[in-house]
């Protein structure tokens, strides 16, 4: 499996590091809505230069994790319901609309690509490590719609697939079944490889809707 796509090989070792460790922050929510970061006390926590720093904190704003507001600062975005329920409404539309294409004239490398990613899955629940299941999770949808060539709509997908794995955590109450997280992209596979765009489809807009349980009016229609 190629590296996770979340991670940008260009981008400084330095400035890598600083960018994964506040995301892992944000996402499980050691760092709240609203928290304020400052380039000065980044760089010490870091042991960094504040033009590395804010390298990381530019990346973490394309992700839509934090906000930078000028002489006001860089603060924690917020994770609210409403925003994910448009996130994950627009994402059903990407994801469904790209699979036909995407399925008419697949690549020779899809299914097995998918295949290992699920398998990183598994062992990224074997170990207990969320955050990377649901970085090669990400993975997984953006590989299928590459199939689709849409590329435009790819760095969309990706943050709605940020946004939704950081209101699920947000949400999470106790422990939860990582293998069966995991295993949730099974029935996508199969119906992939089988060639049934309509089973896809279903297993799609099924996938998607269920993530987290926000009820029927997310989406009309759908068996939840």
């Amino acid at each position: 499996m190629a590296h996770l796509a979340d991670r940008v090989a260009a981008r400084p070792a330095k400035a890598g590091f600083a960018f994964d460790a506040l995301k892992r922050d944000i996402m499980l929510g050691t760092l709240a809505p609203g928290a304020g970061l400052t380039e000065l006390e980044l760089a010490a926590r870091f042991q960094c230069s504040q033009g590395t720093v804010r390298e990381a904190l530019l990346q973490l704003q394309e992700e839509g994790l934090v906000h930078r507001r000028g002489h006001r600062g860089t603060q924690v975005s917020d994770c609210t319901q409403d925003e994910a329920v448009e996130m994950f409404r627009l994402r059903d539309q990407i994801e469904t609309a790209g699979l036909p294409r995407a399925m008419a004239t697949p690549s020779q490398g899809l299914v097995a690509d998918l295949e290992s990613m699920l398998a990183g899955m598994l062992a990224a629940a074997a170990a207990d490590d969320e955050l990377l299941l649901a970085a090669i999770d990400r993975d997984f949808h953006r590989r299928i719609l590459r199939d689709a060539r849409l590329p435009a709509l790819d760095p969309i997908l990706h943050r709605c697939l940020v946004h939704n794995h950081r209101f699920k955590i947000s949400q999470s109450r106790g422990t939860r079944d990582l293998t069966a997280t995991a295993l949730r992209h099974r029935s996508l596979i199969d119906a992939i490889a089988a060639r049934d765009v309509g089973a896809a489809m279903s297993a799609m807009r099924h996938h998607i809707a269920t993530i987290v349980d926000l009820g029927p009016a997310v989406f009309p229609g759908q068996s939840q």
